[in-house]
């Protein structure tokens, strides 16, 4: 099974994260911003990154889908062991909420952090809007940060007292706030900051952000 595009993306990540907790090999290769070619447009026809490819699982032929959303629920629908997303109805619900809180809203705040204070200066070459940056960090952020204060359980897991795509989704966009310099802060935050290091900390994800980390940290400086 491939999986197309970069894990510095938290979309990407989120759904490489999804594959491994289930124990499901996938092969990242390269797609999006001008990469991937033929093979990566076939399977995300408006080139957006993460896509999927698995070969001969549509009577023969490959199976592609594009966006982490698509992806995950195939991956679940065909690999329905350890289950990520619950089956009881309470419980999908409480977790495809919190994708959706992950993926829309700590995203939308995400990308005018990461946006203009790494990918377009870094990588598109073109000027960040650091005002917007600015203000997303000190007005937007602070609501989201209240709400998983307030919401994360004892546990430490969002939902069913245990990792499900809902820790996953919402863990993954903070990954790219710490690369940018926005670290939240424990002494107001410290149930959320916990929750937060003790996901990213799960094999899953830690690999996956000390080696993009790194590619961060040396675009950066350049």
């Amino acid at each position: 099974m491939i999986i197309y595009g970069s894990t510095i993306s938290p979309f990407v990540r989120k759904a490489v994260v999804f594959a491994r907790e289930k124990g499901v090999e996938v092969e990242l290769r390269p797609g999006g911003m001008g990469r991937g070619g033929d093979e990566f447009e076939e399977a995300s026809p408006f080139r957006k990154m993460p896509a999927l490819r698995d070969p001969g699982a549509d009577g023969g032929r490959d199976f592609t889908i594009s966006d982490s959303t698509a992806i995950v629920q195939y991956l679940e629908a065909k690999h329905p062991e350890p289950n990520l997303i619950p089956t009881d109805a309470i419980g999908r619900a409480r977790a495809i909420w919190y994708e959706e809180f992950g993926d829309t809203i700590v995203m939308a705040v995400g990308g005018k952090l990461f946006g203009n204070r790494f990918v377009r200066p870094k990588l598109l070459k073109v000027e960040g809007d650091l005002a917007a940056a600015d203000a997303a960090e000190r007005d937007e952020l602070p609501p989201i940060l209240d709400y998983l204060e307030r919401c994360v359980p004892d546990s430490g897991f969002l939902v069913e007292d245990r990792l499900t795509l809902a820790d996953i989704a919402v863990a993954s966009p903070f990954v790219n706030y710490g690369w940018v310099g926005v670290a939240v802060d424990g002494t107001r935050y410290p149930r959320t900051v916990s929750y937060l290091d003790n996901i990213l900390a799960r094999p899953s994800f830690a690999d996956l952000v000390a080696k993009d980390g790194a590619v961060v940290q040396r675009l950066s400086a350049a």
